[in-house]
């Protein structure tokens, strides 16, 4: 059975509620629904109730860009994991800005991992070098690293609800982009890793995204790389023409494959 693609927008830090709504409602307009893609965005948390009311759940999932890794307690101004259950169905994990600018550690990230499973919301795990570990030629420890650290807590049971998303740091919202062999061989690393600590079908089934500095224009090129599941898009995100163009390559690529997969077999 073929996995399905994801295409994720992180909104980041942008479009108050009402904004929102409407990006929402025009996304709706031009975004087609696909079997063979499942299309997830990632507002602020402050929209998440009241876009969950408004969302066609057939057509997008929505997930959390951050939440706390205990399920209830006194953290002032926190979200918990187990509050955001029947609004999100996914959630992102140690995202470049939530370990460079919030600091979030390797312990965090694996602490919000297993919270997630734990609430039967399926994690986005993200990992990825930036400029200076690329530069020293560390990539590969770093990916290693993040990877075993986010992971420490998942069991063999669980390991095929988590996605991995690689973002080099260096491409993210620079200009910069990776080349098609720079993904063909982090993902590689990856699911190397993932066979080592869970077995062979794990690293078959686990999907593996692509983000940094993705956009209409260069979609293609990493959809068709080698063990690429999927996309996670920052600001064309925020764009509904290029994004809905987005899952339309990736809808096209996913027929596309299909279609050899028969071909091998006749």
């Amino acid at each position: 059975m073929m996995k399905k693609k994801l295409v994720i927008g992180n909104w980041k830090m942008n479009l108050n509620m009402h904004e929102s709504s409407i990006f929402l409602h025009n996304l709706s307009e031009k975004v087609k629904v696909h079997r063979d893609i499942d299309v997830i965005l990632a507002p602020s948390t402050f929209t998440l109730q009241s876009l969950s009311l408004q969302v066609n759940h057939h057509q997008f999932k929505l997930a959390a860009q951050n939440f706390y890794w205990r399920d209830q307690g006194a953290f002032t101004g926190e979200v918990s994991v187990s509050q955001l259950r029947g609004i999100v169905q996914y959630a992102l994990v140690g995202h470049s800005e939530r370990r460079n600018i919030f600091g979030e550690t390797d312990k965090d990230v694996r602490a919000k991992v297993a919270a997630a499973i734990r609430n039967n919301i399926r994690p986005i795990l993200c990992i990825g070098e930036n400029s200076d570990e690329r530069n020293y030629g560390e990539a590969n420890l770093v990916i290693s690293d993040q990877l075993i650290g986010g992971l420490a807590n998942v069991s063999s049971e669980d390991i095929e609800k988590v996605v991995i998303a690689y973002e080099p740091v260096w491409a993210i919202g620079t200009g910069e982009h990776a080349s098609a062999e720079d993904v063909k061989r982090s993902v590689r690393i990856i699911r190397s890793l993932i066979r080592t600590l869970f077995g062979q079908e794990a690293a078959s089934d686990v999907r593996i995204l692509y983000g940094g500095s993705v956009n209409l224009s260069n979609a293609d090129v990493y959809l068709n790389v080698d063990n690429v599941d999927g996309l996670l898009i920052g600001g064309a995100s925020l764009d509904a023409y290029q994004f809905s163009g987005i899952v339309e390559k990736a809808h096209f690529m996913q027929l596309e494959e299909t279609k050899r997969r028969i071909d091998e077999r006749l």
